[in-house]
C-alpha cells in the first residue's frame, strides 16, 4: 500500500501562484510514477501533469504548459507541483497520484493510488 497526502491548496488570485506538494508513505520502494489530476464540478476527472520515478520524463496537459512545473524529491518522499500565472479555469480539487505503468496517466481509472485530495479556488 501507498498513502499519498497532499497540502498546499488554497484560494488565490488570478495571476497567482500556489505549490502543491503530496507527501508518500508506505511501499514507496517500488518505482511509482506520480502525478496530479484535477476534478473541477460537474465536470470529470482529468489529467494535469505527470513525473517518472527518476523525475527524468514528465508530461502536461496543454492547458497547463508553461504555467505548472511538476518536480519530485525522491529523498523526502515527496513530488511537487508549482503552479504560476493561475485562471479561474484551474479552480478544482487537485488529486496527487501514483501508477507503476506511465500509460496509467492517460485514464485516470488506471492509477493505483490516491490522494484525497486539496482544494484549490482561483478567483477572478
Amino acid at each position: 500500500q501507498v498513502q499519498l497526502v497532499e497540502s498546499g491548496g488554497g484560494l488565490v488570485q488570478a495571476g497567482g501562484s500556489l505549490r502543491l506538494s503530496c507527501a508518500t508513505s508506505g511501499r514507496t520502494s517500488s518505482p511509482y510514477h506520480m502525478g496530479w489530476f484535477r476534478q473541477a464540478p460537474g465536470k470529470e476527472r482529468e489529467f494535469v501533469a505527470a513525473i517518472s520515478w527518476t523525475g527524468g520524463r514528465t508530461d502536461y496537459v496543454d492547458s497547463v504548459k508553461g504555467r505548472f512545473t511538476i518536480s519530485r524529491d525522491n529523498a523526502k518522499n515527496t513530488i511537487y507541483l508549482q503552479m504560476n500565472s493561475l485562471k479561474s479555469e484551474d479552480t478544482a480539487v487537485y488529486y496527487c497520484a501514483a501508477a507503476r505503468r506511465w500509460s496509467a496517466f492517460g485514464n485516470f481509472r488506471s492509477i493505483e493510488y490516491w490522494g484525497k485530495g486539496t482544494l484549490v479556488t482561483v478567483s477572478s
